[in-house]
């Protein structure tokens, strides 16, 4: 079944649902779902809705829309948008930061967001998984990375001795290999807030 198809169903369902609804809160909620269907549609979007729901269902880091190699080129590229993505994702310099903008767009920021750390963490809960490559240098993974043609979206590799995992961003073809040690500073914020928290 195609995503055009996908699309009507779920509109003819939540249709139904809303015609049985109990409350006015609830109608309008279903009404929400409904439109949020119509916007993906009538803008263009199906495609790139699809593709996020398969995105959403593997074990994969968030998404990107866009990867900077500097913090300069990515806020130039945001104070050019005439209508930025407001919380969407972007990588600088193979960094997590999400965009946030005020509703009439007159403020415009990047934050750096632990997404990946959460990510990482939560794949080392039961220990290290398994890497399926190993390197001596980074130059020699980031050739090996390179070379693959369609590369699954994560993989997990050691370079060095230390497990990474390299993640292609399928969207904007980018591939980026983020060190495992990046949750230490997850662990780090963690450790901060408790000391604050008991007093010392």
């Amino acid at each position: 079944m195609t995503i055009f198809n996908q699309i009507i169903e779920a509109q003819e369902l939540l249709g139904k649902n809303r015609e049985q609804a109990r409350s006015p809160e609830e109608k309008e909620l279903l009404h929400l779902a409904i439109d949020a269907l119509w916007f993906i549609w009538r803008n263009g979007q199906s495609y790139e809705f699809e593709s996020y729901r398969k995105e959403v269902k593997s074990t994969a880091p968030e998404g990107v829309i866009a990867s900077f190699s500097t913090r300069g080129e990515a806020e130039a590229w945001l104070a050019a948008q005439p209508a930025p993505p407001d919380l969407a994702l972007v990588l600088i310099a193979d960094e997590y930061h999400v965009v946030l903008s005020s509703r009439d767009r007159s403020r415009r920021s990047l934050v750096p967001d632990p997404e990946l750390e959460y990510h990482i963490e939560e794949m080392t809960k039961d220990g290290l998984p398994p890497a399926v490559a190993a390197f001596n240098t980074r130059d020699e993974a980031n050739a090996w990375f390179n070379n693959q043609a369609e590369p699954p979206t994560q993989t997990i590799i050691q370079i060095g001795g230390e497990h990474y995992l390299a993640v292609y961003y399928r969207n904007i073809n980018h591939r980026a290999m983020f060190p495992f040690s990046i949750v230490e500073r997850l662990h780090a914020r963690r450790k901060r807030r408790e000391q604050k928290g008991s007093g010392e």
